[in-house]
């Protein structure tokens, strides 16, 4: 985009990404007993198909000594509207702490599309076994929520002089909080953890998404339950009450709320009976959790800068073994990685005038080297209009430059982190830049280039790196501060990882979505850690 223009609201966002997040609640009803002194102990686990095969996605807790569990872990997915996202649910009955699905009792399973859930919002199924034949009657219900509400609620909870109900010794509370679902019947929504040996716990603060706990309803009724826990799954009733979000609201730092926890069978029995005991609400906030698509929907434009290395290693571009070379079908890898990238990125840009730089090339007329020049040889107007102008200039200035040297990444990065230093004036979410640089060897001005990532990670800003050819690319790796982080040769540490760092030779033979996929896989999060690091909420975004 051109640097010089205000930025416009965000058109369309692209198809390619997530529209919204579906929020998934599992039920099962009259499972398999495959336990022979007891009941089964069912956990459910969520698989997607990708590329023909089934990944795991999530699992859920266990639920103990029980054939008709209401699991409180959702399953949070991706929903995207225009693609067949194929699902399965496999229930298996836990016998062992291993991980591997192999060591536990199969239930039954359950595959449809999210589109199937998401349409009927609530579907009951029967379970079938590996042969397809029903498990028992055992049967499955998912409910599909969509997480748009982005308000989360924090709480801090405590409790006093709860009933003790271990016969030697005191109890072991936890708490479990429900909503009303569409049935009538109560949803499980959360579940705290267990404060062992004590009648005044205190659990520690939990967040939890609005929607969850309220449906976004912050009068609708909610209940708390107070359990004392039991190994074996029969956790005793200590005392319940209900409240709502509102209500919660009231609790400060200051001025905790005190709620009574009753048990209404002993409060039937029992003239003189007060309560079981007291839950305390410390503290209440709700605040809003931003994703990459509040701050798109809310505006903010993605920069896109592409830096190509035109340096004497690439090899003659005249000749097919040069990696410049294009060749009959009108391609090479450089312009496969401007086209993989470019054509994502460029939906999230208004005007779609991307500047295109060159390094490490000889210029005309003098033949200088230069490691940041436009390649349209227009130094004041570098922009290319959308990725097709990219591609455009990039083929017409080959015959014009000698490939030269060296490899010198830092200036093409201070050139992006100039603008974007700017940017940061305005103090809203309103600009992300994001440079690719396309290489085919080792960084020459490895220090500087250390120091120039080290700077950027400060501002609104990531590089993504593409490597061509078959060079070794260690040092793109010691960039991509994915397993250590950077440090500049001052010894500064980056504030974050901005280096995205993909070889292109590992994706030769897959399709062109896929390159796109990893190469811009960290960029969402990366713009939302920035932007929430400096406090900026989305620009049209409402108080929580």
């Amino acid at each position: 985009m051109a640097y010089t223009v205000p930025p416009a609201p965000a058109g369309p966002v692209g198809s390619q990404y997530c529209v919204c997040k579906v929020e998934l609640s599992i039920c099962g009803q009259n499972l398999l007993d495959r336990d022979v002194t007891s009941k089964s102990d069912p956990f459910c686990v969520l698989f997607m198909e990708v590329n023909g095969k089934w990944v795991e996605l999530d699992r859920t807790e266990t639920a103990v000594n029980n054939l008709n569990p209401a699991f409180a872990k959702k399953f949070i997915v991706d929903y995207h509207f225009e693609e067949v996202q194929k699902l399965k649910f496999a229930l298996f009955d836990q016998d062992k702490s291993s991980t591997q699905l192999y060591e536990h009792d199969f239930l039954g399973e359950f595959s449809c599309t999210l589109g199937t859930i998401v349409s009927s919002k609530k579907i009951t199924r029967t379970l079938l076994l590996g042969n397809g034949k029903p498990a028992g009657k055992g049967m499955i219900t998912i409910a599909a929520q969509e997480l748009s509400d982005n308000r989360v609620i924090t709480l801090s909870m405590a409790g006093r002089k709860l009933d003790k109900k271990d016969l030697f010794g005191k109890s072991d509370p936890f708490l479990e909080f429900y909503k009303p679902g569409d049935d009538g019947k109560w949803m499980l929504v959360h579940r705290t953890e267990v404060i062992k040996y004590t009648l005044d716990p205190v659990w520690k603060p939990f967040t939890v998404p609005l929607v969850s706990l309220c449906d976004g309803d912050m009068e609708k009724l909610i209940k708390v339950v107070c359990y004392d826990y039991d190994s074996d799954g029969g956790h005793d009733f200590i005392g319940e009450f209900q409240t709502s979000v509102a209500r919660l609201c009231e609790a400060q730092d200051a001025s905790p709320l005190e709620l009574e926890c009753i048990n209404p069978k002993k409060q039937k029995k029992k003239k003189n009976y007060k309560n079981s005991g007291i839950i305390i609400v410390k503290s209440c906030k709700i605040t809003r959790d931003f994703s990459f698509l509040d701050y798109i929907l809310g505006g903010c434009q993605l920069m896109f800068t592409v830096g190509i290395d035109f340096t004497a290693s690439n090899g003659n571009p005249q000749e097919p073994s040069s990696l410049h070379y294009i060749n009959p079908l009108g391609t090479n890898e450089y312009l496969s990685a401007i086209w993989a990238v470019g054509q994502i990125i460029q939906d999230y840009d208004s005007d779609k005038m991307f500047p295109a730089l060159g390094f490490g090339a000889q210029l005309p007329p003098d033949w200088k080297v230069s490691h940041e020049f436009a390649i349209n040889f227009n130094p004041r107007n570098p922009f290319c209009s959308g990725v097709e102008g990219i591609v455009q200039a990039y083929s017409a200035c080959l015959p014009h430059i000698r490939f030269y040297g060296p490899t010198n990444f830092s200036p093409i990065i201070n050139h992006v982190a100039r603008f974007a230093a700017q940017a940061t004036q305005q103090e809203t979410a309103s600009q992300y830049f994001i440079l690719l640089i396309i290489t085919d060897g080792v960084i020459s001005d490895m220090d500087e280039t250390r120091h120039a990532v080290v700077q950027a990670s400060k501002l609104p800003m990531s590089i993504i790196i593409v490597g061509v050819g078959n060079a070794d690319f260690a040092a793109m790796e010691f960039l991509d501060g994915d397993s250590r982080v950077l440090h500049s040769y001052t010894g500064e540490e980056a504030v974050r990882d901005i280096v995205q760092f993909v070889p292109f030779r590992n994706f030769r033979n897959v399709p062109k979505e896929t390159l796109a996929k990893a190469v811009l896989a960290e960029l969402p999060q990366q713009v939302v850690q920035y932007f929430k690091h400096q406090n900026l909420p989305p620009i049209n975004s409402e108080p929580a």
